[in-house]
Formats: structure tokens, sequence, C-alpha cells
């Protein structure tokens, strides 16, 4: 298919997408927030006063979603290695979680507390080739999975984005060991022709 038969399917998509409308009736920042939405209300994740870390949070759908929900007594730590525009009550640290320095910024904004929920919505820049960006997907959820053992509390939930590839099933029987239930969700915002799911991690073990 040409670039412009391409870019005119995608177009007529947005505009026929309910959850596109919604989004901007709402003055949400991503589609995305429906979805995590969602998977609060149906695996009951968050409570008021909880601490959440963020993971590849930039545009900030998912930190405007939780930060409301915590509420003053809460804190909301968003990450990302892109800029992402202010949001009240949430606490943005520009660096890649990979990185030293990076995690060391997230201990401090911690100020000694441990995140109740762990967030990850991060996907790969897309080549093209699907093997190799769904391999890239699971490679992301390795690093949050990574960074939510440093900072995630016993009992603990971890919340990441997938798509259906065979090093993502290894993944899955890696950290089932580790929190008491996963389940794989598939929110109604998510497009049908998409291949993510999402990992509802809850209960993690000491």
């Amino acid at each position: 298919m040409s670039k412009r038969g391409s870019s005119s399917r995608w177009y007529q998509t947005q505009i026929s997408d309910p959850f596109v409308k919604e989004r901007e009736r709402q003055g949400l920042r991503s589609r995305s927030a429906f979805k995590l939405t969602e998977l609060l209300e149906r695996d009951r994740l968050l409570r008021p006063g909880g601490v959440v870390l963020d993971l590849g949070a930039t545009p900030g759908g998912w930190s405007q979603i939780v930060g409301p929900l915590v509420g003053a007594r809460g804190l909301v730590i968003a990450v990302d290695i892109l800029p992402m525009t202010a949001l009240a009550g949430v606490h943005f640290i520009l660096g890649d979680c990979r990185e030293p320095a990076t995690l060391a910024s997230i201990g401090v904004a911690l100020k000694s507390r441990q995140a109740d929920l762990v967030l990850s919505d991060m996907a790969p820049n897309l080549s093209g080739i699907r093997d190799v960006d769904e391999a890239r997907s699971v490679e992301l959820a390795e690093t949050a999975w990574e960074t939510a053992q440093m900072f995630l509390k016993v009992g603990g939930s971890l919340v990441l984005k997938m798509f259906q590839h065979q090093d993502s099933e290894r993944f899955l029987l890696e950290i089932r060991k580790y929190f008491i239930r996963i389940n794989r969700r598939k929110p109604a915002a998510s497009r049908s022709g998409s291949r993510e799911f999402y990992v509802v991690a809850g209960g993690l073990k000491g």
C-alpha cells in the first residue's frame, strides 16, 4: 500500500474512533487513558494516597488519570526520555530508567516511600518489521520489570503493555513466579487489529 493510502486509512480510523472523539471531549492527553481507566477499575489497582511510578509517561495520558485518583496524599512520578508538559501533582523526571542517574532521581522523588503501582505503556519506535518490533517491546517490558523490582512494594501491582510474541510468553512465565496473580487484559479501547495486550500483575511476593 502506498504511503498516501496508508495515511488515508489511518485518518479514516481516527475520525471514526469513538475513543478519539471522547478523548478530545474530555481534554485527555492520550487515547490510551481509556485503557488504563478500564484496567484500574476492573482490577482495583489504586486507592487514594497511593504511590504510582509511570514509566514511558509522555505525553502524560496515564499520569493524568492516576493523579486525581491518588489525591493530595498520594504521589505520582512520571518518567520518560521525551519531555512532558507539566501536570499538576505529578513529578516528572526526564531520563532513561535504564540509566543509574535516572534511577537515583526516582529514589529521591519517592521520599523513602515505595510504589503501590508501577505502570508501563512503553512501546518501541516501529521499524515496520513485526518480529523486530515485538521483540523490542519485550525488552521494554523487561526494563519496566527491572525498575519495578527496585521500587515496587510487597503486595504492589505492575501493569505492562506487551505484544503477542513468543518471547512475551517466556517473559510472562518468568514474572509469574513473583506475583500472586497475573491477568492478561485487552481493554475495549485497544483496537481489534492490534496485537497488544496488557499484563496486570498483582500482589508482589516478599
